[in-house]
């Protein structure tokens, strides 16, 4: 991610659950006070997905709390917002989703530098329990040969 992107939320389970294959940048429509809500960092991607339905996208399951200065006008938190790409896009994604296993899940929500609400969102297929398994084996096998290097090089 570069500098003068904000980030607002990841979704960090995202990788322990799936191995994410392609990833595309995607706007998102909002309405309301809930550009304002995520300029306080009121989000959440936790079990998020979304999905291709009559040539538009959707993403579920993000919640983005009520502005805490709002009125009425805030909207519900966890509605089912649309997100914005390229009609190209679309097709190469539908494609993709109707092959077995695949799934579109939300990486991670920011602003882009010239201030407009992004989700990075990724083409994934799920892992089974033993490649999480394996995954944290490794990262423990990475942080203890990182340890000895660099009690090592103390002396």
């Amino acid at each position: 991610m570069p500098r003068d992107e904000k980030l607002i939320a990841s979704n960090k389970k995202a990788y322990h659950d799936y191995f994410v294959d392609e990833t595309f940048e995607a706007g998102i429509a909002l309405s309301g006070t809930e550009v304002k809500s995520l300029r306080e960092n009121r989000a959440t991607l936790r079990d998020s997905f979304a999905v291709v339905r009559k040539g538009e996208v959707w993403l579920h399951n993000v919640h983005i709390s009520p502005y805490s200065h709002g009125n009425r006008s805030n909207l519900q938190p966890d509605r089912h917002r649309k997100l914005l790409l390229h009609k190209k896009e679309i097709r190469y994604l539908i494609g993709k989703t109707k092959e077995k296993g695949y799934t579109l899940v939300p990486l991670k929500l920011y602003f882009s530098p010239n201030n407009l609400v992004k989700v990075q969102i990724g083409l994934a297929h799920g892992k089974k329990l033993y490649d999480k398994r394996d995954a944290l084996a490794d990262r423990d096998h990475k942080r203890d040969v990182e340890r000895a290097l660099k009690d090592r090089a103390r002396g």
